[in-house]
């Protein structure tokens, strides 16, 4: 799949088609963690920015903001919020030859999300090139765990409802509906989209290899309306998650 293409075609429906962690972040981790980065003297980069859910915590919370994304259309949608701080640069993060000013701070939200692993695991390379020494970075990734999860609560939902696991429909699991090597990798199919999935211990291993040092790992909660159109009352915590990293550049 062509990323330019693709992302400039959800352009003008971005807001309905792409997920807001932002909003949806039912403990604000993540709003709680702009503020520990926050600086108004130092530069920030968003690393896919899309039509730019992240400026409203990130624009007030630095001097300046670099936002990079794939997608021309997106980039100009984002141009047309009132942030005076921001500039703009159409950038294939999977590529070693994107020219970017080291920031001292670097926002990567759900964008290592691609179906061939060495896209993703250059995309957080491409972020630690974007680092000063020293500098930080949060990432926003799909967690298997979760995904695994989840389907386990919807057969526990069924079997309360007296449906055997063999019984239930089998559209209610075509996202595993990938061949084995894309499952062992965390591919899962999203709508059709094959998208990316980690576990927490290979986001060690992959951050390790990008060199960077991850310095804390959360679990970003939403609601379980996020995961199922109607969830019954009974339906709580422990809920569905993405996974936040941050991380460092220390050499």
């Amino acid at each position: 799949m062509n990323q330019e293409i693709h992302w400039d075609n959800i352009a003008p429906t971005y807001d309905d088609e792409v997920f807001d962690v932002f909003k949806s972040d039912k403990n604000k981790i993540l709003a709680r963690y702009f503020k520990k980065h926050a600086n108004k003297n130092n530069v920030a980069t968003d690393f896919g920015c899309g039509t730019g859910k992240s400026f409203p915590y990130l624009a007030p919370s630095f001097k300046h903001i670099q936002a990079l994304d794939i997608s021309a259309e997106c980039i100009n949608i984002a141009r047309q919020l009132e942030f005076t701080n921001i500039t703009y640069k159409r950038a294939d993060l999977t590529q070693s030859t994107v020219k970017i000013p080291p920031a001292h701070f670097g926002l990567c939200c759900n964008v290592a999300i691609l179906p061939k692993p060495e896209d993703n695991l250059n995309i957080i390379k491409t972020v630690h090139r974007g680092l000063r020494k020293n500098g930080s970075a949060i990432f926003v990734v799909p967690s298997m765990e979760s995904m695994l999860f989840s389907s386990w609560r919807l057969m526990d939902w069924y079997k309360k409802e007296d449906v055997s696991p063999d019984k239930i429909p089998v559209h209610e699991f075509n996202y595993f509906n990938v061949d084995k090597t894309d499952l062992i990798q965390g591919i899962i199919d999203i709508n059709g989209v094959r998208t990316k999935h980690y576990t927490a211990s290979e986001l060690h291993v992959l951050f390790n290899e990008a060199g960077l040092t991850i310095t804390n790992k959360k679990k970003l909660e939403y609601d379980w309306s996020t995961e199922f159109n109607t969830p019954p009352s009974w339906l709580k915590a422990p809920y569905p998650w993405d996974w936040m990293i941050e991380c460092k550049r220390l050499a």
